[in-house]
């Protein structure tokens, strides 16, 4: 059992560096549009209005923020 846990983290040391802001943001907001879908119907539309900042936009956003 904990060679198998030794691998899945050292699998995780390998892939998440590679991974980008962009591809992170990406696979974060597609999970949240999943979950709007979940909701009723009739809060849908709302949910994914939230959901849907770009991601350039987000960048934006959050480098004021942190005022940089």
């Amino acid at each position: 059992m904990s060679h198998i846990l030794v691998r899945l983290l050292l699998l995780c040391f390998i892939v998440l560096p590679g991974c980008t802001d962009r591809q992170i943001y990406s696979a974060i907001q597609t999970n949240q549009r999943n979950e709007c879908f979940m909701l009723p119907e009739s809060q849908i539309n709302q949910c994914l209005e939230r959901t849907g900042a770009p991601y350039d936009q987000y960048q934006q956003d959050r480098n004021e923020a942190l005022g940089q």
